[in-house]
């Protein structure tokens, strides 16, 4: 049971509030893939910490929920343990975040939580009650895309477009805290999303257009 209230505070709400967590270059990054590490994702950031008591994890027990979802204030009645991307995907209807992995490694679920870039599919609704998540979908305002958005489809820079979720947020958090980002630095923050179509030449040209639009 979800529902969404009024008050619209904005294509990404307070998504730019809290202290940035350094992560490569110095771009924020809330769960950490790592190879054959990928239990800890989570674990590791203590904004985001694991309950320890299981009954508020299991399927039977719902509690009402807050958090703002592409600035609009939604409660939902959902065990603690809902996985964020089910969530986002089912009751929400927001299917910008794709099912990849399931383990954090992939990219392709990829939302912001709090202005910080995340894997939706290793969080719960739990992990993000009182937070505020945007998706793909939230990041176009008055009916105009976001320059990232703009410069993906300028540079074409798509085969399948399975991996562009997490491109575009990764593109969209980077440019964020680096409004001004070298090659290097694009290279540093996509090289945890996978293309399998291998379109990175393109990607990377979008995500230093991206920048240059965000700065005009």
């Amino acid at each position: 049971m979800t529902k969404a209230a009024s008050a619209k505070t904005g294509p990404r709400g307070d998504a730019h509030g809290g202290s940035p967590v350094a992560f490569g270059r110095g771009w924020p990054l809330l769960t950490k893939p790592r190879r054959a590490l990928h239990h800890m994702c989570t674990n590791e950031m203590r904004e985001l910490p694991h309950e320890a008591d299981a009954a508020l994890h299991s399927e039977s027990h719902q509690t009402l929920l807050s958090l703002s979802v592409n600035g609009a204030r939604v409660e939902t009645l959902l065990p603690r343990a809902t996985p964020l991307l089910s969530f986002l995907r089912n009751d929400c209807l927001l299917n910008g975040p794709k099912y990849g992995c399931g383990l954090g490694e992939c990219g392709t679920c990829s939302v912001l939580i709090n202005g910080r870039l995340a894997r939706a599919c290793i969080l719960t609704l739990g992990d993000v009650a009182g937070r505020a998540v945007t998706t793909l979908e939230g990041l176009a305002a008055n009916g105009r895309l976001d320059p990232v958005q703009q410069a993906f489809i300028a540079c074409a820079a798509a085969q399948c477009g399975y991996c562009l979720n997490g491109m575009i947020m990764t593109a969209r958090a980077l440019i964020d805290v680096n409004p001004d980002p070298t090659d290097a630095d694009i290279r540093e923050a996509l090289r945890f999303n996978l293309c399998r179509c291998g379109a990175h030449v393109e990607i990377i040209a979008a995500v230093r257009l991206a920048a240059a639009l965000a700065r005009a």
